[in-house]
């Protein structure tokens, strides 16, 4: 039978047009559903926008048009963008489909039926902007005004006839079933705040307005229009037909994963399980909250001039490249950073130098020694053909697991551990050394292969990140889209007597010194260095002076520093080399990060193996003797003597550093 998987972003809110951080989201999805698929899965994905409310019939107002006019406008704009970014979803899905307002009255009447909803009186604080209700003690008071606790803006009190959901009668077995299935919210620290919120005791929850109408009627009462949140978390089972009992409902019921953002974590992970719970349904298997994303270090806004459009973004670098980026350097669950410098950087070493590289020097070979045919599989394996297909074989495993677990910067360093052996495979096994041996043929013929081999392996696995460049490469060596399936993970599945088509590198390097990057930030006209004492260019200063000069930065400078805690793993000396130290790192919830450090005059490898240092996690990536290094550990220096940064008590790897 074929396993089914159901996955769904959160239904965007039409009150603004899509940018990279709305995006973020349903590219993660995408690359989820390609996966399972892959994985030979039965996917069901589904996006689609929420489109009731207050705001929404503000918003309207505001441009002279009807609430419909107005949400039929912006929810295009989600579509067509998904459309243009190849997304991959089954189903968009709109709150003002009719189907869905029929879906979530039968829901609600369902939970009418069951003795859950009752009338009463509302008063309390309402945030309008994000359409949501705070009791007393959840607003912020600043200068006199009640605050947002989520978007800091003024909130006003309503008072007026709602229906309730008892809400409070799920609190017990909510946390029966957080107890028992720690699995279903993710990650573990945004659990334990839902947690928090359960223990400290749910109360009712107010479901219907009556103060406008742009919404869904309830049942049997249209002076009430459905909460829009009640509304929008419906939505996953209208999709499939609840309220007709369609065959898909009993086909991928209950969702495998909602992917949302942190900010609607409560709705999803306390009310949804709770309504689920009263209309007599199976609760969805993972509830998944990431961080929210900015870009270079400032939140989204259109103010900054950095709600950039995905498009604009690949337009210039291509779909591929971002979405690597987002999912290489931005550890997904955690809060990220989009920074075009990185993605550049990422652009070149990983894209251009390890990935290219190894496809084009490769075809280049085979075009070479084999008329660009690959060759046959045969003769003995050598050291490096056994640590190659070692090399392999665990790192697809680990592909897998991480991939299994949505840790996608884990899954990609794994096909990168991959790549990177199959370019030192070159420079150990020497080819074109192989082509003027006598008996060298035989030996030419294995290596050509397993590099090819390789390459086939890498451009399945990239496949569900990088689909574009996965058919591409799965192209120049005779291969289309149905060989993307897990059994061709496996080794030697290579078709020999095929010819290849070496063509141009997949990518080419950006000269960052001519380079013209797409975001432009807005910021306040701040002369360079107005930071750092100024010296006068008729002032003498001597050299010692000039050491001790402190250059002050503001708070905010030092909150774009990462510093982590990392714990050494293993240590092991670069190759002619006298100050390099090759480091693996436990980070923590950052995983495994390779940093080269110029410390092997200070350390042997053996002196700081298992040592707890610090380290700074968010420097851009780069080459140090031609081994990408993530990082930069701190270390003391005087004169000839050097100590590194050692954390004294029993901290966990990747605690954070303030």
């Amino acid at each position: 039978m074929v396993k089914k998987f159901y996955v769904t972003t959160p239904i965007y809110y039409v009150n603004s047009e899509p940018h990279i951080g709305s995006s973020y989201t349903t590219i993660v999805a995408d690359i989820i559903a390609r996966y399972k698929r892959m994985m030979g899965f039965d996917v069901f994905f589904l996006t689609g926008t929420d489109e009731h409310g207050q705001k929404v019939m503000q918003a309207a107002k505001e441009s002279g048009v009807t609430p419909k006019e107005h949400v039929d406008r912006l929810s295009a704009k989600f579509r067509d963008l998904w459309e243009k970014l190849e997304i991959t979803n089954d189903m968009f899905i709109r709150t003002t489909d009719d189907f869905h307002e029929r879906t979530v009255q039968a829901f609600i009447k369902k939970m009418m039926d069951n003795g859950d909803i009752y009338k009463g009186k509302y008063e309390g604080w309402y945030c309008v902007p994000d359409e949501t209700f705070w009791t007393d003690e959840d607003i912020i008071s600043e200068n006199g005004k009640k605050l947002c606790p989520q978007c800091k803006r003024e909130v006003k009190w309503v008072e007026e006839e709602n229906y309730f959901f008892r809400l409070s009668k799920y609190n017990d077995k909510l946390l029966k079933y957080y107890e028992e299935h720690p699995e279903f919210m993710e990650p573990d620290f945004r659990r334990n705040e839902m947690l928090q919120i359960i223990r400290s005791g749910l109360k009712d929850l107010s479901i219907s307005r009556t103060t406008f109408d742009w919404g869904i009627p309830m049942p049997d009462d249209p002076k009430h229009v459905v909460y829009v949140w009640v509304d929008a978390l419906i939505n996953y089972l209208s999709a499939l037909g609840y309220a007709e009992n369609d065959q898909k409902f009993h086909n991928y019921w209950p969702a495998d994963l909602h992917l949302i953002g942190k900010e609607i974590n409560r709705f999803h992970s306390i009310i949804w399980p709770a309504m689920l719970m009263s209309a007599g349904l199976e609760l969805p298997t993972k509830v998944f909250a990431h961080g929210w994303l900015t870009v270079n270090g400032e939140k989204i806004s259109k103010s900054l001039g950095n709600a950039i459009s995905p498009i604009e973004l690949m337009d210039v670098y291509g779909r591929d490249p971002v979405r690597y980026y987002l999912l290489r350097d931005i550890n997904f669950g955690r809060d990220g950073d989009f920074s075009e410098d990185n993605l550049i950087s990422r652009f070149n070493a990983d894209l251009v130098n390890d990935l290219s590289n190894l496809v084009h020097r490769t075809l280049s070979m085979c075009e070479k020694y084999f008329d660009g045919v690959i060759p046959v599989f045969s003769g003995k394996d050598d050291s490096p053909d056994k640590d190659l297909y070692s090399i392999i074989q665990s790192n697809v495993k680990k592909y897998k697991d991480n991939m299994d677990h949505y840790q996608f910067t884990q899954a990609l360093e794994s096909i990168w551990e991959i790549i990177r052996y199959a370019n030192k495979y070159i420079d150990l096994t020497e080819p074109w050394k192989l082509d003027k041996q006598d008996n060298g043929r035989e030996r030419l013929s294995k290596v050509i292969y397993n590099l090819i081999d390789s390459i086939r392996i890498v451009s399945v696995l990239i496949s569900p990140v990088m689909p574009d460049t996965s058919e591409q490469i799965l192209k120049k060596i005779g291969y289309g889209q149905d060989h993307l399936a897990e059994e061709n993970f496996e080794l030697h599945r290579l078709s020999s007597n095929v010819k290849t088509d070496k063509g141009n590198p997949v990518f080419m390097r950006i000269d960052t010194a001519q380079w013209e990057k797409v975001i432009k930030i807005k910021s306040p006209d701040i002369k360079q260095n107005s930071f750092a004492p100024s010296i006068k260019k008729d002032e003498t200063v001597n050299q010692e002076k000039k050491d001790n000069i402190i250059s002050l930065i503001e708070i905010e400078d030092f909150k774009k520093v990462d510093l982590r805690v990392a714990l050494v793993k293993s240590a092991e000396n670069i190759i002619k080399s006298e100050k390099l130290l090759k480091l693996s790192l436990d980070m923590g919830e950052l995983g495994i990060r390779q940093v080269v450090a110029g410390i092997a005059k200070f350390y042997t490898p053996q002196e700081i193996t298992g040592k707890k240092i610090v380290v700074l996690s968010n420097l851009k990536p780069t080459k140090l003797m031609g081994i990408e290094s993530c990082g930069m550990l701190l270390a003391a220096k005087i004169n000839d003597k050097l100590s590194v940064l050692i954390a004294d008590r029993d901290l966990e790897p990747g605690a954070k550093i303030s």
